[in-house]
C-alpha cells in the first residue's frame, strides 16, 4: 500500500437533508480551476441533478477566495498545447455550468470572497447570489490575453445590461460587493459576520419551496431572452398547465384556502 497522501477532492460535496453544498476546495491555489476541479464540479453537478432528495444546491468556496479563475500555472505547463488544453478545460467546465443552470432545483451561490475570471462566471450563475462584504469581482481575462468562458458573455449582459458588461469585461475593472448588488450582478450583499447565517436561511427557504414549480420557472427564464413573445407565451401556457396537475399545486391551493403555510416536502 502506498504511503502517498491522497489529495482532497477539489470540489467537496456535503449533503444535509435536502440541501447539497458544493465547495470549491483548492484554497492554497485560490480555488482556481484546473482540469481536476472542472471534472469534479461536473461530477458534483450530475449528482445533484439526478438525486431527487436534493432540493437546493449551494455553491461556495473554501478559504479567502471564492474562485480566482483559471489556474494560470496549468496553462503555462501546457506549453504549445494550450489551445487543446483550454478546449478540454473550458468544455468540461461548461458541461458543469449547463447542468447547474438546467437542473430541476434552485442554485444558491454563496460568494465568500473575491471572484475572478471563471470564478466570476460561476458566482453569477445562481438563481440567488449572496456575496460577503469582503468579496469583489473582476473579469481578468484581458490581463492574460484570453476571452471569457464559464458563460460570462451570456450571463453578465443578462444581469447588468450590455453596456455595463462591456466595461466590466473589456476594462477588467474591479467591482465591489456593494456595487455588484446595486447593478444586479448579485442578489444581495451581507456582512462577513452575517454571511453564513444568511446563506443557511436562504437555502432552507429554497429547499422548503415548491421545487417543481421552481424548476419550471428556471427553464422559462433561461429561454426568455432569446425567445419571441408568442413562443414564450406558449411555453408559459404549457408550463403552468403542467404545474396545475402537480401535488405542489394541490397543496398550495389547499394551504391558501385553509389559511396555513404550505408543506411542499412530499409533493411533486
Amino acid at each position: 500500500m502506498s504511503d502517498t497522501p491522497v489529495p482532497p477532492n477539489p470540489v467537496s460535496v456535503a449533503i444535509d437533508g435536502s440541501i447539497a453544498t458544493l465547495t470549491l476546495n483548492r484554497p492554497a491555489a485560490g480555488n482556481t480551476v484546473n482540469q481536476a476541479l472542472a471534472d469534479a464540479l461536473l461530477d458534483a453537478a450530475i449528482l445533484c441533478d439526478n438525486d431527487p432528495a436534493i432540493r437546493c444546491v449551494i455553491l461556495t468556496g473554501n478559504g479567502k477566495l471564492f474562485c480566482g479563475g483559471g489556474d494560470i500555472s496549468a496553462f503555462d505547463a501546457a506549453g504549445d498545447q494550450v489551445p487543446a488544453f483550454l478546449s478540454r478545460l473550458a468544455g468540461t467546465l461548461h458541461m458543469a455550468v449547463s447542468r447547474l443552470l438546467r437542473m430541476g432545483k434552485p442554485l444558491l451561490v454563496a460568494v465568500n470572497g473575491p471572484a475572478a475570471g471563471a470564478g466570476l462566471s460561476l458566482a453569477i450563475a445562481g438563481d440567488v447570489v449572496i456575496a460577503a462584504q469582503s468579496a469583489h469581482f473582476i473579469a481578468a481575462y484581458g490581463s492574460v490575453g484570453l476571452t471569457p468562458d464559464g458563460g460570462m458573455s451570456w450571463l453578465l449582459p443578462r444581469h447588468v445590461g450590455l453596456r455595463r458588461a462591456q466595461e466590466i469585461i473589456l476594462t477588467n475593472r474591479k467591482v465591489t460587493a456593494d456595487e455588484a448588488a446595486a447593478i444586479g450582478m448579485v442578489t444581495r450583499t451581507v456582512t462577513d459576520d452575517d454571511f453564513a447565517a444568511e446563506v443557511a436561511k436562504t437555502a432552507r427557504m429554497l429547499a422548503d419551496g415548491p421545487t417543481g414549480a421552481i424548476a419550471g420557472a428556471r427553464a422559462l427564464l433561461l429561454e426568455s431572452a432569446s425567445s419571441p413573445l408568442e413562443a414564450q407565451l406558449e411555453r408559459e401556457t404549457r408550463s403552468i398547465a403542467a404545474a396545475g396537475g402537480s401535488g405542489e399545486c394541490r397543496e398550495g391551493v389547499a394551504a391558501f384556502l385553509g389559511h396555513r403555510k404550505p408543506d411542499f416536502s412530499g409533493d411533486a
